[in-house]
């Protein structure tokens, strides 16, 4: 136990860190703002439930990757990521895609919150099951975020192409939430059995 809180708090350094680096003078000021507060209101989320449902500490993990994916968007907005822009550049790609990543990991990470929750409560029985519906109310939530970047782009004007990051792509909020069920099936084909064995061990130690 000791062992795991001494990396949580690793963890949390690390997360503070990226933030703080992620903030100096970020390409637009409010695109950064609006980028990470998805991850500082997880955190803020992770820290009060805690002591009442604390996750494996694989879940956490992956939740500090998202995060700094998330700061790292924030930063140069989704559209203008260095080494994006160099991929495209040299014409592996048409566009920046690192909007994809993040709506990558909008599934990858959050399908393993989801399953995690599930399995501990009780929710549904069965493997299949539990990841049915862990896939199901991720891409709910992709579906709700898309609605949010659609608001907020009406409310900011111009200022919201950023934050969207669609380049001119038609099909953008489309294959956003396919990039976000491609990562949730993802998760769940490369760390179904890791995850299961880490909520076993994290229940009895």
């Amino acid at each position: 136990m000791l062992k795991q809180n001494r990396i949580l708090i690793l963890y949390i350094i690390i997360f503070f860190l990226a933030l703080i680096l992620s903030g100096i003078h970020p390409k637009d000021q409010l695109v950064w703002f609006l980028e990470v507060s998805p991850a500082v209101m997880a955190l803020a989320i992770l820290a009060v439930s805690f002591k009442k449902f604390r996750f494996s500490n694989l879940v956490y993990f992956l939740i500090l990757v998202h995060s700094i994916v998330l700061m790292i968007g924030g930063h140069w907005t989704y559209a203008e990521v260095p080494f994006f822009n160099w991929l495209r550049d040299i014409g592996i790609f048409s566009r920046n895609n690192y909007d994809k990543v993040g709506h990558f990991m909008q599934g990858f990470v959050p399908v393993l919150v989801a399953r995690e929750v599930i399995i501990r409560k009780d929710i549904v029985n069965g493997g299949r099951w539990t990841n049915f519906f862990s896939i199901a109310i991720v891409l709910a939530a992709s579906a709700c975020y898309e609605f949010i970047e659609w608001w907020i782009s009406l409310l900011s004007g111009s200022r919201g192409d950023a934050f969207l990051g669609t380049q001119g792509y038609t099909w953008d909020t489309q294959s956003d939430m396919f990039f976000c069920l491609i990562g949730a099936v993802a998760a769940i084909m490369a760390l179904a059995r890791i995850h299961d064995r880490m909520i076993r061990d994290s229940q009895h130690s």
